[in-house]
Order: structure tokens, then C-alpha cells, then sequence
């Protein structure tokens, strides 16, 4: 049985007093969640605050972000084991706004993967097409091309020590929503993608749904069987709301 995970991704949002109220509304209803797993993923420039936050909770904490280098004359840029030197555990890798935004490639995105391994930072590699990929049928080629990029680089078993993301870009901040169907059509076709190189990594991996989930469809779609929790965005930054996604990924 895969342990459901909720992460929470603030992007680049949060003050000093708005990152100590939310953490403080998370942990106050966060104990009742035991059988999940609880993720934030705050700026840079919160980890710090957040891990002193979160001691003695079983929230956890990871970056949005980091450099394949792990140190250097990169000014800007923040390394693996950084991360694990102010307390996280995870970080995201290849996001969609990095990926389109940003401009990382396939060899970027890989390398960033395996410097999160390198770490031993668990990553959560994140995976999915555009409106236009969609809407020209490349769903699947897109999806297996961004995570064979990464399998040829560091090899199927560092996934055993990972997670998958799916974010269908066209259904993030656009009005346009995936249906619980689509999404664990395309979470199925991960697994099987994962499965045709090692079955036993498929059948542990968890991949989380990254396209605008909310309180009012989050049941929905994490009664789905491949669906193994959500990659939050907006909503993560409201406490209740929050919480109320942690409570509908504890039923099946």
C-alpha cells in the first residue's frame, strides 16, 4: 500500500508573519492526518523559519528548487547539500514553471536529478504536457520523453528513492480542469512507463496530481487507483483548504 503524500508548493509566495500563521493553522489540524504523509515546499528564503516551525511535527520540508553543482562560483544558486544542511528532505525537480519559464531542458532537468540523489534529497520529478502537446496527441510521447531523459542519466533504481509529479500544464491556472478519468489515464501510463523498466519500482512509486486540485474535486481524484496524493499550489497557501485536501487523500 503507497503512503498518500500531500505537498504543498508555495512558489514564490509568503512574509515572515504569513509563512508563522499558515504553519501554525497546518499544524493545528495536521495530527489528525497520521496516516498520510504532510509536505511544504517553501521559498529559499523560508526554510529556515519553516524547519524551526515544524520541529516536533510530522510535517515535512522541501525546496522548490536547486543547483546540480554542489558548490561553487554560482551566485544565486542553492546546492543539495544546503538543502540537507537546513533540514530538508525533499525538492522538486523540472517543475512546469522552470521547464517553460525558466527554459530547463531535458539534461538540466536530469542533472538536477541526480544531484538531488546525490544529496540524498528525495526528488520529486515533475512530469507534463502543454494545451497544444495535448491537444496534438503527444501527451504520452512528451511525458516518456522527459522521464527517459532522466532514467538514461542516473539509471531506473534511483526511483526508488523518488517521486513522480504529473502536471498537466494546460489545466494549471487556465480555468480548464483535468477530470479524475484523464488524470489517472495519464498516472497509469507512468506507472506502466516505470513498470517496463523495473514492476517492483511501479508498484511502490508514488505519483501525485499536479493540476489545480482543490477541496471541492481533491476526493474525486484521489479515489483513483494510480493517483497517490497531490503536488498543492494555490491552495496550499490557506491553511483550511489545505486541510482539506489532506482529509479527503485519507479515503480511499
Amino acid at each position: 500500500m503507497r503512503k498518500r503524500l500531500i505537498a504543498g508548493n508555495w512558489k514564490m509566495h509568503g512574509s515572515v508573519s504569513q509563512v508563522k500563521s499558515l504553519i501554525t493553522g497546518i499544524q493545528q489540524g495536521a495530527q489528525s492526518y497520521s496516516t498520510i504523509d504532510i509536505l511544504v515546499l517553501p521559498t529559499f528564503v523560508h526554510l529556515s523559519l519553516v524547519h524551526d516551525l515544524l520541529q516536533s511535527t510530522a510535517i515535512k520540508l522541501g525546496a522548490q528548487d536547486l543547483y546540480p553543482g554542489a558548490q561553487g562560483a554560482f551566485t544565486g544558486a542553492v546546492s543539495g547539500p544546503m538543502l540537507i544542511d537546513i533540514g530538508c528532505q525533499y525538492v522538486l525537480i523540472g517543475h512546469s514553471e522552470r521547464r517553460t519559464i525558466f527554459h530547463e531542458n531535458l539534461d538540466l532537468v536530469a542533472a538536477k536529478f541526480k544531484a538531488a540523489i546525490s544529496a540524498q534529497l528525495f526528488p520529486i520529478l515533475c512530469v507534463g504536457e502543454t494545451n497544444d502537446e495535448r491537444k496534438q496527441g503527444e501527451t504520452e510521447a512528451i511525458i516518456e520523453e522527459q522521464l527517459e531523459s532522466v532514467i538514461r542519466l542516473v539509471g531506473i533504481h534511483a526511483f526508488q528513492h523518488a517521486i513522480i509529479a504529473y502536471e498537466p500544464v494546460w489545466a494549471i491556472g487556465t480555468g480548464l480542469t483535468a477530470t479524475p478519468e484523464q488524470a489517472q489515464a495519464v498516472h497509469a501510463f507512468i506507472r506502466k512507463l516505470i513498470a517496463n523498466n523495473q514492476v517492483d519500482i511501479a508498484k511502490t512509486i508514488r505519483i501525485l496530481y499536479g493540476g489545480s486540485v482543490k477541496a471541492d474535486n481533491a476526493r474525486a481524484l484521489f479515489a483513483m487507483p494510480d493517483i497517490d496524493g497531490g503536488l498543492i499550489g494555490g491552495a496550499s497557501l490557506d491553511a483550511n483548504q489545505f486541510l482539506n485536501i489532506c482529509e479527503a487523500s485519507c479515503t480511499k
